[in-house]
């Protein structure tokens, strides 16, 4: 007990806390590169989460008496995945397939994206309830809310889904 109440201890566990962090949000950016094709960049994560890593659970296994080092770790786990997403959020990176189904106002939705200069493909479809227009719209992925903006501007009942994709060949992406 008198192992917890030492600075000591607390600094040790707050040193594997930050390791942690640090480690786990250089793994959620390791692996959403990844799945973006980002070889190099994957690498260079890869090799500093991993050196981070082995720093701090080293520091756990070699101080197991002190319950404040587990939890530093396990909570340095979980804070740096969320840590790590959030950053990746910010950075947007990547693109993504929008679809976008109207019933109503598919071609007012089609003139506006283009006008903010988005590249929209429109193809008629049939519903449950009859003819609506399928659009499709492939955006960097910080523009994603901007076309979700516009759409809704447009027609509120509009039905919107988004999916990450990795572009292959050609095609036109507003930078």
């Amino acid at each position: 007990m008198e192992t917890i109440l030492s600075w000591s201890a607390w600094l040790s566990a707050g040193l594997i806390f930050f390791l942690r962090v640090s480690d786990m949000t250089l793994d959620t950016l390791r692996v959403l590169v990844m799945m973006r094709g980002k070889k190099s960049v994957a690498w260079l994560l890869g090799l500093f989460q991993s050196l981070i890593f082995v720093l701090a659970i080293t520091s756990v296994l070699n101080n197991l008496d002190n319950p404040l080092n587990i939890l530093g770790y396990a909570s340095g786990f979980a804070t740096g995945v969320v840590v790590g997403m959030l950053i990746e959020e910010r950075l947007a990176l990547g693109h993504v397939q929008i679809s976008i189904v109207s019933s109503r106002r598919g071609a007012a939705i089609t003139e506006r994206l283009r006008e903010e200069g988005f590249a929209i493909t429109e193809i008629p479809a049939r519903g449950k309830d009859g003819m609506v227009s399928l659009l499709n719209c492939s955006v960097l992925r910080k523009n994603v809310r901007r076309v979700q903006e516009i759409v809704n501007e447009v027609d509120e009942s509009a039905f919107i889904t988004a999916e990450d994709v990795r572009p292959v060949r050609r095609g036109f992406w507003r930078a």
